[in-house]
């Protein structure tokens, strides 16, 4: 099982960017799913998290800026940031609580992060 999460980049202060996360492998079912950054010198923190219901939560710095969704059917994760601000600088971090197929239980799997530069 691989998450592989995508879309980052440098962008100017104001301005969007779209993270992807992939899910991949021999995958029985996805609970949770989430977006985490690290930014230098921090601990790694939660920015937004969706459960299978599709209930949502953020992490109050990024309310009304962020946006989390997800698309079962691809396995697909998803996080929509527009209005960034220099302080969302930081590597981000999808991860899935997923049950593999063949197995018992969901475990908690992290993909690689993706570097999202805010700046002018």
């Amino acid at each position: 099982v691989q998450l592989q999460a995508s879309g980052g980049g440098l962008v100017q202060p104001g301005g969007s960017l779209r993270l992807s996360c992939a899910a991949s492998g021999s995958i029985f079912g996805i609970r949770d799913m989430g977006w985490y950054r690290q930014a230098p010198g921090k601990e790694r923190d939660l920015v937004a998290l969706t459960t299978l219901d599709g209930i949502t939560r953020y992490t109050d710095s990024v309310k009304g800026r962020f946006t989390i969704s997800r698309d079962n059917a691809k396995r697909s994760l998803y996080l929509q940031m527009n209005d960034l601000k220099p302080e969302d600088t930081a590597v981000y971090y999808c991860n899935a609580d997923i049950r593999r197929s063949g197995t018992w239980g969901f475990r908690t799997y992290w993909g690689q992060g993706t570097l999202v530069t805010v700046s002018s």
